[in-house]
């Protein structure tokens, strides 16, 4: 098998790309993913490798063009949206919620919804409050949608294309501090399954939980904690709903500790939703409380500093194990 070091902007094209030469009715949608190549270089070189009619611009619309690509995947179509950021979804969450949620649903099966939107969620460097949020946890609560994040090129890739041949709307949650990550992947085409988690590093004393960005600081922890003895089982969710909550109960039944680290809040989040099913489903095997490392209980700072204060750092993640094996 041939591999290829790329980018992560580079394998999210190559899906797209890879997804439109295969299926004619698949086709890229959003603010500035034409012409200027996208706004973080995503769709770069796709309006001139396929036209305008598949590569569309948008005008700052995010109600509009949800609902009008909505309406296009229930009549044949499947389209693929792109958000600036996911809290620009926001001011079109309507159409997400009330319609590519509930449609098929409401429709009595008549109307499938294969949809995928997509874009950079969480915080970035510095764009502060309204650019920061992350939204896996607003939108998971909605039956009807699939959410992922991946963590790397190689799971981008295949969860992308795996995404865009789903039949269901699928929220696809990237980073943009994550767009210029290196990394090798098969230069033949593959899929990565939807709904399954991957062991990132196999360990005995704690089992680490995290999705998205959040993994790279997760393996740095793992990295120091290995110097002191202490080995960490690494789990990337890579997709948040459905939830691969056997993949932690199998390795909880090995370490009987467990750690969750997301990027987002707290309260009613990701987290909370983990070791809410370990508690309903592997209670017996904990030897100890789930610990949570989460984002502060506040908007995000502007500043540099407080940013990372407030966002989980390794640090942070590294206390939190060794407060699970107390």
């Amino acid at each position: 098998m041939g591999m290829q070091t790329i980018e992560m902007r580079e394998a999210l094209r190559q899906a797209m790309d890879e997804e439109m030469e295969r299926d004619a009715s698949v086709f890229l949608m959003g603010e500035e993913v034409a012409q200027y190549n996208g706004a973080y270089k995503v769709s770069k070189g796709m309006l001139d490798k396929w036209g305008p009619e598949r590569i569309v611009d948008t005008p700052i619309a995010e109600l509009g063009f949800a609902g009008l690509a909505i309406g296009a995947a229930m009549t044949g179509l499947r389209p693929i949206i792109e958000f600036m950021s996911w809290n620009f979804s926001f001011v079109g969450c309507d159409q997400i919620i009330s319609n590519a949620a509930k449609m098929y649903y409401m429709s009595g099966s008549r109307f499938s919804v294969p949809i995928v939107f997509r874009g950079p969620n969480g915080a970035a460097a510095q764009v502060s409050s309204q650019h920061s949020h992350c939204v896996e946890a607003f939108y998971g609560n909605l039956p009807g949608l699939i959410v992922i994040a991946p963590s790397n090129a190689y799971d981008a890739k295949g969860l992308l294309k795996s995404a865009i041949r789903n039949n269901n709307p699928v929220l696809f949650l990237e980073s943009e501090l994550s767009y210029g990550e290196k990394m090798a992947i098969p230069t033949e085409e593959y899929l990565v399954p939807i709904g399954k988690a991957k062991v990132m590093q196999e360990g005995q004393h704690v089992t680490l939980v995290s999705h998205g960005r959040m993994i790279h600081f997760c393996q740095q922890a793992v990295h120091e904690l290995a110097k002191k003895k202490i080995f960490v089982e690494l789990i990337d969710l890579r997709t948040i709903k459905p939830l691969d909550i056997n993949t932690i109960l199998y390795s909880l039944k090995k370490t009987h500790r467990c750690v969750v680290v997301e990027e987002g809040h707290l309260f009613a989040g990701i987290a909370a939703e983990v070791s809410a099913q370990i508690m309903e489903h592997g209670f017996d095997e904990l030897d100890g409380p789930v610990v949570r490392i989460c984002q502060s209980e506040t908007p995000m700072p502007y500043s540099m500093m407080l940013e990372k204060e407030t966002l989980p750092n390794t640090q942070r993640i590294i206390a939190g194990i060794e407060q699970a094996l107390k």
